[in-house]
């Protein structure tokens, strides 16, 4: 009898060991983020229209972060080596809808291996090179893209492009420099170059001060320009990200280009400083709706503080100038001012107020990309499909967001 016991106790802890070491060499861990709050503006139409805005009143939903819930895993593949993977589902915590109507995984749904010696290697879809080095300096971290992206996410500094089919690779720190390169297939057939998209850029970051540079160029699939095609690698279920009262009437571009700079340094555990600076590029084709190449360079600046552990202060200033082409005698212009306050109840949950305001002068091409109509205000990119009727908007919100 007592020999047997020992067995069973052998058995058992064996198993246990066998058990520790397999947790020990892979992972996976469920996450996610729940922000909901309220929010005002003070003129709201549909995207298109110069007239007949009203305010609004309204339950808000990822304005802080993002709401989301996704899978996170790794596997230890031996010499330094992992396996890496992420599935990430956006949704909305008002209405329970998900993000991206017919799309599973719409935030991120990729797999790959990671080195610490000689980076990563992933592949899905994925946040391009461009944002993930650029990001560190976006007027995001600390004013929101909902409120405080520069106007209609128009330089993709917030997180409203997303690529499908991308391969992806991150290379290590080295002194403090890291690069990154990604290329996004479309499978058009005939063509390697239709409706992808390609991205490279390079960080720098030591001690206090960081900077990254970064160029991105997304393809239209349809041929020659025209109306937005679905196996573009941008594409959200067929739909074309960042649409908005900035963009709305160079759609059918042949390619979209942008070239931006990003700066940040920390003066000490209270304060820091960051600073962007952007040149986006419309390209049209044969088939645009528009002739002439339409050009945006904006710049924009946010200070943090932190008096306390559990306070955070941010403001920000941007501007925005588009060109005069394709009969626009009067180019663009948007001025955008930020405020935000974040108070830490605990690690994971927080309450936040957002105040923004935006003016719109100059002129812009209407939906239809020929019709010359006067440019209205868009705060940030939470109101690419509701933005104001006339030059001005004011914008309020306020909320909790828990992490889990």
């Amino acid at each position: 009898m007592k020999t047997r016991l020992r067995v069973a106790a052998l058995v058992v802890s064996g198993t246990g060991l066998i058990a520790g070491q397999a947790s020990a060499q892979s992972s996976v861990t469920l996450y996610g983020i729940i922000d909901t709050g309220l929010g005002y503006q003070s003129s709201s139409t549909s995207l298109g229209s110069t007239s007949g805005g009203h305010s609004a009143y309204k339950m808000i939903n990822g304005v802080w972060a993002g709401s989301r819930f996704g899978l996170r895993g790794a596997e230890d593949l031996g010499g330094g080596t992992k396996a890496i993977f992420t599935l990430e589902e956006g949704f909305n915590s008002a209405t329970g809808a998900m993000a991206t109507n017919n799309l599973m995984f719409s935030r991120q749904a990729f797999v790959g291996v990671t080195n610490a010696t000689y980076g990563s290697l992933t592949a899905g879809r994925q946040y391009a090179s461009y944002y993930q080095l650029l990001s560190p300096y976006s007027p995001t971290t600390w004013l929101t893209g909902f409120y405080g992206a520069h106007p209609g996410d128009l330089d993709g500094l917030d997180t409203v492009y997303r690529a499908n089919n991308t391969l992806l690779y991150m290379s290590p720190s080295l002194y403090g420099f890291k690069f990154s390169g990604s290329y996004s297939f479309a499978g058009v057939p005939g063509s390697v170059n239709q409706g992808s998209t390609w991205t490279t850029a390079v960080q720098y970051s030591q001690g206090p001060i960081g900077v990254a540079v970064g160029f991105s160029r997304i393809n239209n699939s349809t041929a020659g320009g025209g109306a937005f095609g679905t196996d573009s690698t941008t594409s959200n279920a067929g739909a074309q990200a960042a649409v908005s009262a900035v963009t709305n009437g160079y759609q059918t571009a042949q390619a979209q280009q942008r070239f931006a700079v990003g700066f940040g340094y920390t003066f000490n555990s209270q304060f820091d400083i960051t600073a962007t600076y952007s040149n986006v590029q419309y390209i049209p084709g044969i088939s645009s709706s528009f002739r002439n190449e339409a050009v945006w360079n904006t710049g924009g600046i946010v200070l943090h503080w932190k008096p306390l552990a559990a306070w955070d202060f941010a403001t920000g200033y941007s501007y925005t100038r588009a060109s005069k082409a394709n009969g626009i005698t009067s180019g663009a212009q948007y001025q955008q001012f930020n405020l935000s306050q974040y108070y830490s109840l605990s690690k994971r949950t927080g309450l936040y107020a957002l105040e923004a305001y935006q003016r719109a002068n100059g002129q812009t091409l209407g939906t239809n990309g020929k019709s010359i109509i006067n440019a209205t205000a868009t705060l940030g990119d939470g109101f690419n499909s509701t933005p104001s009727s006339s030059r001005s908007m004011v914008g309020v919100g306020v909320g909790i967001v828990h992490r889990f």
